[in-house]
Formats: structure tokens, sequence, C-alpha cells
């Protein structure tokens, strides 16, 4: 019942499905579960633009699919504004799928619990991008009233596919919820920017899962399926939604156990999908929430883990180098920004302030540099409010500064030094080095084991007026090559000192960089 071999190395794609369906249909056995599963493997391994057609594939084949043949992939999880209690599920599936649900328990052996999943069907047409009419269906599960510092095991299903099965039993996964308020349990979180689908990502992807972070920070450009990076619908040639099918199953590993909190750069601006090009992400993230306008800047939102709150901005609205969302929030991000950095400073039990975004304050790359918009209308801030540690990608490498007041380094932090926010200047590390191409700096690297100190560096800044060069002090570690960085925290009882240690580790798990971050803790904590 297959194609003749005389006939298979001549057909396309499409043209191949053409002579099943006509072939079986002819015999009288044209099955919506056997064309279904041609249809998966059609969308899951063509790479050409001559993939099997929607009406073949995505409507009329499954109409009728048999849930038990579509898997479930690219599960992905994420923080709710509450992480104690809090936590959202994200998966995928290739084809429409019936009463889509997530199972969660405290054992591996009991999912009794029950949560019915939001399917959002993202659609690009052809003409957008690399492909045909493309349907993407991600899907969202919510789970709130969880037990802080509990690890629960989940699993995701539809109508035909239940992970309580005993077949499916290698469909369930875990995660555990963040700790109690005042917790002085020690911890883990990872962070790095600029991924793509690649042998190299895997591999970055299976160092960082062995560091056992319990969260994850991906600091924008997630992963490139827009690859030209200007945000207009001019760039919709360049576009390619599948990648994002590679991509979501290439973190799956880490990122089904592991909240992987993203901001949006400048590659995941997609036009095509309103509002502001961030629709396409709204359909394949659940984010906090909890930000100024979560619809129109949902990249934007803040949450506290242990003693560590993090808060992520889109960058894009300050941006000079790239304008496409330029002031889109008419500056109610920044307002939101400096009142929510003053709320986490206050909060009784929060001893460190992180901030991750994607475009640069702070770097000397030769290919983007500094950022002068976020010099601007965040820098300030974050001195103001003696923000512990900044988080960039945008430039593919790592670099590392030393406590900077107004562009200027206040004083040096060398390797394995340790930085005091109470004597003022924040430390900015560039961490974009996750996967793709790297790029070089105008002077040699100067890493842990490598040092070449240089007294200053030739780079530019891009402003209003475009770039604008300049000679600067505060570039302490430079290094080219694949990395990500490893925060280690040490919380502290009252009167005790909390420590932020910061390692950048290369590929090859060889340390390029450390340094530590030390507060007194306040005597409200208990």
């Amino acid at each position: 019942m297959g194609i003749p071999a005389r006939l298979a190395d001549t057909l396309s794609m499409p043209e191949r499905h053409e002579y099943l369906r006509r072939t079986l249909s002819r015999r009288g056995l044209f099955a919506a579960t056997a064309v279904a599963g041609a249809g998966a493997a059609g969308l899951a391994a063509s790479g050409t633009a001559r993939a099997a057609t929607p009406a073949l594939v995505t409507r009329s084949a499954t109409d009728g699919v048999d849930g038990a043949l579509v898997a479930p992939f690219g599960r992905h999880l994420a923080y709710g504004a509450d992480p104690r209690t809090q936590m959202r599920v994200s998966w995928q599936v290739p084809l429409p799928v019936r009463n889509p649900f997530l199972r969660v328990g405290l054992s591996p052996l009991d999912l009794g619990h029950r949560v019915p999943a939001e399917v959002r069907d993202l659609f690009t047409p052809a003409g957008v991008g690399k492909s045909a009419d493309i349907d993407q269906y991600y899907v969202h599960a919510a789970l709130d009233n969880l037990r802080p510092g509990t690890t629960y095991y989940y699993g995701v299903g539809h109508d035909g596919f239940d992970p309580a099965d005993p077949g499916a039993a290698h469909t369930v996964y875990s995660f555990t919820t963040a700790p109690r308020a005042h917790s002085r349990r020690p911890f883990t979180f990872t962070a790095f920017g600029d991924q793509n689908p690649s042998y190299t990502s895997i591999g970055l992807n299976a160092l960082v899962q062995a560091q056992n972070p319990a969260f994850h920070l991906h600091a924008g450009d997630i992963c490139y399926a827009e690859e030209t990076g200007h945000g207009l619908p001019a760039d919709s040639s360049n576009y390619d939604a599948r990648q994002w099918d590679q991509f979501l199953a290439q973190i799956e590993p880490l990122a089904s156990r592991v909240p992987w909190m993203v901001a949006f750069g400048n590659h995941d601006m997609e036009a095509w999908y309103s509002p502001n090009g961030y629709g396409g992400n709204e359909a394949r993230f659940t984010l906090p929430g909890n930000g100024f306008d979560p619809e129109k800047a949902p990249g934007v939102y803040s949450f506290v883990h242990g003693d560590v709150a993090v808060v992520s901005v889109d960058a894009n609205d300050v941006s000079y180098e790239i304008p496409a969302n330029r002031g889109y929030t008419a500056g109610r991000q920044t307002a939101w920004l400096d009142r929510e950095l003053g709320r986490l400073r206050r909060l009784d039990g929060v001893d460190f302030v992180v901030v991750f975004h994607h475009h640069c304050a702070f770097s000397t790359t030769s290919s983007h540099a500094s950022e002068g918009g976020v010099r601007e209308q965040w820098v300030p801030l974050y001195e103001k409010h003696q923000v512990d540690l900044v988080v960039n990608g945008h430039n593919h490498v790592y670099e590392r500064t030393d406590p900077v007041v107004q562009d200027k380094a206040v004083r040096e932090l060398p390797i394995g030094g340790t930085h005091e926010p109470s004597r003022g200047g924040v430390v900015y590390v560039t961490a974009g080095a996750g996967g793709e191409s790297v790029y070089s700096f105008p002077v040699a690297d100067s890493y842990e084991g490598n040092e070449d100190e240089v007294g200053a560096v030739p780079t530019y800044c891009t402003g209003a007026s475009g770039k604008v060069t300049e000679s600067v002090d505060w570039s302490r570690v430079r290094y080219t090559g694949y990395s990500f960085i490893r925060v280690d925290v040490k919380p502290a009882h009252a009167g005790g000192t909390a420590t932020l240690t910061v390692r950048a580790l290369a590929a090859t798990g060889a340390e390029v960089d450390r340094f530590s971050v030390a507060r007194k803790v306040g005597r409200t904590a208990r």
C-alpha cells in the first residue's frame, strides 16, 4: 500500500501525499488516523517549502485524528507571579487535539488531579517567511495554590493520550516550587542570551542542566526564527516559524523541569504578529503577567525566589540602535521599573535585586557595543536602587564590568573579587554567547587563566545621534567563546552577610570568570 520504489524518488512530498490519498481512497482505506500519522511526519521532517499542504494535513486530515497518535512535545515551564504557589506549564502538539489537560500530583504514580488546558493556535500564512501556511498549536495550563518548596510531578495529555496510563510513564516530568518566604536555603540559577537551534546550543543546555538550577533566565533573542532582527514587516521573507518547533523541542529536557524565564530581544519582534510583534510569543509562553501592561508588554514582569528578586524589562522600548518598538510604552515601562525596583528593594526577605534584559548598557564588542537608550533611561534607576546585578544578551560574548557609576568604573573588581553594592556602583554582565555565532572585541580577550589587562578599550555607544565613539575603563573580563553564567545564592540570617557568587562557564565547563556580590542582611529578616 506504499509508494512504488520507481515513483518514490521522483515525487515531491506533496505529490507523495496526493498519491497516497488517491490510492488509499480508491481502496476504501483512507483513514484519518493513517493520514494524520503521515501528516505529522511531514510537518516534522520536511525542511523545505514543499511540505505537505495544510488542506491535506492540518485541516481535513485531522478532523477525525486519533489523539493516541498525537504526541505532545516542547514542554516548558514558567513561574507565575508568585513562584512559591504558581507554575505555568506550556507545550506544543503537531496537530489539533480535543480536550487537552494536565495531570499533577506529589508522586509520579499518583497524578489524580486533572487541570484543563488552553490551546493557542498561531497561524502564519504563506508569504510570511520560508514556509507555506502553517498552524502551530501551543497549549497552556495554570497551576495555582501549590505548596512552597515542594516537588510536583506532572504529565500533559488530551483525548486519546493520557500521561497516567502505564504506557505513558516516560512522559511524566517534575518541578519544584520556590521556597517559602524568608527561606535561608541556598540555590542556584543560570542565565544566557541569544540561543538558536544548533548542536552547540544542545551541548550548552546539557551543561546548564548539570548545574541543577532553580530557574533559568534567557536574556532575549530566544531562537532566531526571525533572522534580520530589525522588527520590521519587510523582514518577513527571512522568517521561519518552524524554527520555534525545533527550539522548543531542543530546550525541553531542561525547560520541562526548570522555569525558563524569557526577556524579549530584537529578534523576538516578529512584526506580523500584533501587538508590537509579540503576538507569537504570547502564543508560545505564559509569563507572570504582573508588569505594567501584560497585554502590550508581556515580557515585562518580576518574581521573587528565596531572597532574590528578578525583574525582566523590554529594552526594545528604549533602543536607539534598533528603533522599531522604541517608545511603544510611552514611558510607562520606565516609570513601572522605578516603582518596582523601589518596592522590591524594600520587600522584607529580599536581599538581592537582579535585572535582565536584552540590549547592553555597557559592552565593547565590535558588533553592537553599548545601547544609549538603556544608559539614559534605566542605568540611573539601577544606581538609584542599588541593583545588585544586571544581565544582558545582544552581544554574543561574555563580558563583565567593574562597578559602574555614571558610565565610569568606580573601583576595580578583579576575577575572584567581591562587590559590595553599599559602596556604590552596579556590575553589568553580558551573557550573550548562548549558541548563536560569537562576536569579537576590539582588544584582546582577558579572562580567568588568561588575563590581559587593558587600561582603556576603544568602543562606541549608540545614541539619538547614532554611534558615538568612546574609550572606556570598565571592561574587566572579556571572553569570546560560547558560555553562560551560573549564580550561586547563599542567604544569611539577620546580621549575617548574604552572597551571590557569579561564575561564567565556557562550553567546555571551564570557569572563565568568578566574582561575588555581598550584602549585609537587615534585622527585619526572619
